[in-house]
Order: C-alpha cells, then structure tokens, then sequence
C-alpha cells in the first residue's frame, strides 16, 4: 500500500489524530513544568537578593565599603560580585568588575549581563540608591541556572520527538495490522463476488468493531447463501412438479383434438384442462402468497389477536369435514388464558387451517385430531396432533420447504406449499414450528416465546 493510502485508513488516522490530542495536552504540561521549575530557581535568587537589599539598610554608611570588601575575599570565583559606587558610577569597593552598569531600575530584581567577568556571564542584579548618592549593587551569576534552563528545554523536546517518533511508529502498526485485517477481508469478499457464496469473511477472535461487523455480515451472507438455494430449489421444485400437470393439460387437449367425436368429449376435455389448470393457477397463488408472508409487508396491519380465539375458529370451521370422515376433533385447553399477541388474525387463521386440515387429511377414519393450547414459563403455543403416519424424523426440516412432498404424502392430492405456508407465517410472527417425537401419528407445535417487557 502507497503511504498516501496507507495516511487514509481509519485506524492509522484515528491513531493519529489521538496522538496529536496527546502531544497538544504533553506540550502544556511541558510547557507548564518548564515555567514552573525554572521561575521557582528565579524566585529563589530574587528572594536572596532582596534579603541582601534590606540588610544593607542596617549596615551604617562609613561601614559599606568595608562590608562589600570582606564579601569579596570570600567570594574569589566571583559567583556573587556586589559593587559599591560613587554617584559618579565610579566603583568604590566590592568584586563586581569595572564601573556601575546600567540600571533600569532601584530596588526590584533585574537581569544584567555581568560584562568584565569571563565570559560575560548573565545574571541577577538589585541596586539601592543610598542617601549620600551612592549606589550599592548586589549580583548573583545565573550561568549554571540557565545551562540548567538549557538542559530542561532540551529534555522536553527530546522527549517530546521520541513521544511522537514512538507515536507514529504505534500509529502505523496499528494501521498496518488494520490494513492486513481489511485485505482479507477484501480478498474474502472478491471471492463471494466471484460466485463462491459459501466463501466467509475471517473473523480473528479479537471481539473488536471489525469482528462485531464481520459477525453480522457473516451472518447476512448465510442468510443470502440460504435464500439462493431456496430460489435454486424453488425454480427447480416449479420446473419439476408443474411439468406434470402441463403435461397432463396438454395430452388431455391433443388426445381432445385427435380422438373427440362430440360435444360432450370436447366438453369433458375442457373442464378437464379448467381443472388442470386451476390447480397451476393455485400453485402459483401459494407461492406468491408465501412471498407476500416472507416479505413482511403485513406487519404493518398486525393488530392485537387472541390466539385461543383463531384456533376456536379453525375447530369450528373444520369439525364437518372432520365428522364427514369419522374424525374426532378435539380442541383442549392444556391452560387458563389469556393467549393474546400482537398479529394478523387472517394469516393465524390459514396457517392454522393448513396444520388441521393435513392432520385431518392424514387422519386414518374413525381416527383422533387434536388441537391444544399450553403455556410455560417462556411463552405459550398451540399443538396440532394426529394418529396418521406421521413425518419422518429426517424430513421434519424438508417439509418446510416449497413444494417438498414426503413418502407419506406423495401420492395424496396437494402441491407441497401447505407447510411453507405455515413455516412463513409463523416466522412473520415471531413464532417457531416444530415436530415432536411421538409414538404414532405427528405432532406439530406453533410456539410462541413470552416478549421481554
């Protein structure tokens, strides 16, 4: 990666940015440490020197001179040079080289270049204007206190460059381990782009916002993967089951057009071809229908259904063709209500009517359906059971499927689309479907989870 577009990944700018919020807040805390220590050291010598100043008031005037000699021989380096000098400025007694320097001002520290020492060394300086005119001068060297400033200053900046050197070096590391992350992650994606749908986007066990995000595109790319083979499955379900019905429309017209000899024939012909293709036409008003479901437009409508109410509905409404057939239809409360959820009555209704209607169709005669309504401690559902054949454990989940027809229905009249149906309307409801193992017959549970308030 060119560093134009290496300066342009998140993590690296981020890093960046975090590091020049650090080194604004590290610059007005060196900045402060630095005023700090090096005005303490000057208030410290101006403190001195105004000890020094007022002691010269209780020194007499004939006494001065001799006082600023005896400090001179005990200060030979000149470290602290006083000078005494006549109001002339020209100097009288003391170590302080040459003539009275320029004073800005009486009685207030102030610095001096202390000319005529070796090396002219800086310094810090109080002058009092004495009675008879003189002018006492009391100096201390501030050489080694400004070599000590130096050396401070160049600490802090020393320390400042390593801070950002150090920074910019954790800024790229973090950028480049970002950019490895995202090129495979790139990498991962040009390959689900080129048609490898079961292909994943790498996660790295970190738990971070990329892994968060790469999580739940996983978990949509699983979701797209499920969905292509459901089309895949549905257009070759479609292409397999409506070619018979075709193929039987079109035999019944050509067997018309080669052998009819009267209207009644022709006639026969029609209402059989009407038949045939009625049940395509309901075939494909299923599936549109269960689109419909899976697309949640209806969600919008969902009002507040009291499911005891859509099941007592359902019983009602096949208790004839039930008795029709020696069926005994049972309808059980497990317990009290309420059973009240958010829904669309008329979708609970037919998927309902679809689960009693199979139990029914499946039903030896004189056989037992019954349909249940329990409730737990998590929720509650309704149990649809019958003393049929039953599904077997390993088409449980393919029943779900469009057009899928197990061994026990395969040759009873349907389309394969009643239990898709259910399967949509119960997930546009929150709700699960499931089979229970049972000794004989089937048993299908609708289940609704308790919502968290």
């Amino acid at each position: 990666m060119r560093l134009p577009d290496f300066y342009r990944t998140t993590s690296f700018r981020l890093a960046t940015l975090f590091l020049a919020m650090f080194g604004v807040v590290a610059a007005v805390l060196f900045s402060y440490l630095y005023v700090e220590i090096t005005g303490f050291e000057t208030e410290r010598i101006d403190d001195w020197l105004m000890r020094e100043r007022a002691s010269i008031a209780r020194v007499a005037p004939d006494d001065l001179a001799a006082r600023f000699e005896n400090q001179n021989r005990y200060d030979p380096r000149h470290q602290r040079p006083f000078g005494l000098f006549d109001a002339d400025g020209r100097h009288v007694a003391g170590g302080y080289p040459g003539n009275r320097p320029a004073i800005p001002f009486f009685d207030k520290p102030f610095s001096v270049r202390l000319e005529g020492l070796p090396g002219d060394p800086p310094g810090r300086c109080i002058a009092a204007r004495l009675q008879d005119g003189r002018v006492a001068l009391q100096c201390q060297e501030t050489h080694e206190l400004d070599h000590f400033d130096e050396e401070l200053l160049h600490v802090l900046i020393t320390a400042a460059a390593l801070t950002l050197v150090l920074g910019l070096i954790g800024a790229w590391l973090v950028g480049a381990g970002s950019v490895r992350r995202l090129d495979a992650v790139t990498a991962s994606i040009r390959e689900i782009v080129g048609g490898n749908l079961s292909q994943r986007l790498p996660l790295h066990a970190k738990g971070d916002d990329i892994d968060r995000l790469v999580r739940v595109v996983n978990g949509m790319l699983d979701e797209i993967e499920r969905l292509m083979h459901e089309v895949k499955g549905v257009c070759d379900a479609i292409a397999h089951d409506l070619r018979t019905p075709l193929t039987r429309l079109m035999a019944g017209l050509e067997r018309a057009e080669r052998r009819a000899k009267s209207d009644a024939d022709y006639r026969r012909a029609i209402e059989d071809a009407i038949q045939e293709a009625g049940g395509i036409l309901r075939a494909f008003n299923a599936l549109l229908r269960i689109s419909e479901v899976e697309s949640g437009m209806r969600r919008d409508t969902f009002v507040k259904v009291d499911l005891a109410s859509v099941v007592a509905d359902v019983v009602e409404f096949y208790d004839p063709p039930a008795e029709e057939k020696g069926i005994a239809l049972e309808q059980r409360h497990a317990a009290p209500g309420p059973y009240e959820m958010q829904g669309d009555p008329s979708l609970l209704f037919e998927a309902l009517a679809n689960l009693v209607e199979n139990a029914i169709k499946f039903a030896p005669e004189h056989g037992h359906v019954s349909v249940a309504l329990f409730r737990d401690a998590n929720g509650f559902g309704v149990t649809i059971k019958d003393d049929g054949p039953g599904i077997a454990p390993g088409e449980r989940q393919a029943v779900l499927r469009r057009f899928y027809r197990g061994e026990a229905s395969r040759h009873t009249p349907g389309s394969g689309l009643g239990l898709s149906l259910v399967h949509a309307v119960a997930g546009m409801h929150g709700m699960s479907i499931r089979f229970n193992d049972v000794p004989a017959g089937c048993e299908v549970v609708l289940y609704r989870q308790a919502q968290p308030l």
